[in-house]
């Protein structure tokens, strides 16, 4: 059976993702940040009869990367797919961004990804198989939005990570793909947004569906790229935005 790493699996696109793979018959090692717990993902319904393997990981050390790499070819004897979807977020007028700031964001959005692909990689060509990685991006790194520069620049920053590595890789059987989804009201952004219900609507009126899409909407797509029917896809940007994009 495929193994596939999810990071940021405990919840929104994470979880969706994690047992949307599931599912469809894949092994989940379950990832993320040290304490947060990921029991109510493995021991989900919808993922009887597969391996739920919990691993710790912080994307902002690099010891943490190898561990959990290690921890998941140990725990469950591989890895064929990577689904780099841990992230946080930052709104601020540009202006009043720190140094600090900046540098947390980037840490796990961009370089904490980066190298998380590149040990991954670095397992497969190893080992002489074949991986598939699959980030999420966002409609940010493809659009301008006020208030949003630093995530936007850290997205745009997986766009073009992803170009990169795909024709890095693409000889070593490795795909590099990536999700870039329009809003998404997981459980945390729509906590937020509830209070901001104008904001909501224009954001809601800018999506020529009429709808945001859904965390579930996100994981089929991230399914699509990460298995066998995406064999001949690699360095590709999917939009997931309701068309968004389109206008």
């Amino acid at each position: 059976m495929p193994i596939a790493i999810v990071t940021g699996a405990s919840t929104g696109i994470g979880r969706a993702a994690a047992l949307d793979l599931a599912r469809h018959g894949y092994d989940i090692a379950l990832a993320d940040l040290p304490g947060v717990s990921v029991a109510e993902v493995a021991n989900h319904p919808d993922a009887a009869g597969r391996r739920m393997l919990p691993v710790e990981l912080d994307l902002r050390s690099e010891a943490s990367i190898a561990a959990c790499i290690a921890s998941v070819a140990a725990g469950l004897g591989g890895m064929d797919v990577l689904v780099n979807n841990a992230g946080t977020t930052l709104r601020r007028q540009a202006t009043e961004v720190t140094w600090a700031e900046w540098d947390g964001l980037m840490n796990v959005n961009l370089k904490g990804h980066y190298f998380m692909s590149t040990h991954f990689a670095r397992w497969c060509i190893g080992q002489g198989r074949p991986g598939s990685i699959v980030s999420t991006a966002s409609t940010h790194g493809l659009t301008g939005i006020a208030m949003q520069s630093v995530y936007g620049i850290s997205k745009g920053g997986i766009i073009q990570m992803t170009r990169m590595l795909a024709v890095e890789w693409a000889r070593q059987g490795i795909r590099v793909n990536a999700v870039a989804p329009a809003t998404v009201l997981t459980p945390s952004r729509n906590a937020t947004l509830s209070a901001e219900p104008a904001r909501l609507q224009m954001m809601l009126d800018r999506l020529p569906q009429g709808r945001f899409p859904t965390a579930e909407d996100i994981a089929a797509a991230i399914r699509f790229l990460a298995g066998p029917d995406a064999a001949a896809v690699t360095g590709h940007i999917l939009p997931v935005d309701a068309g968004l994009l389109a206008v």
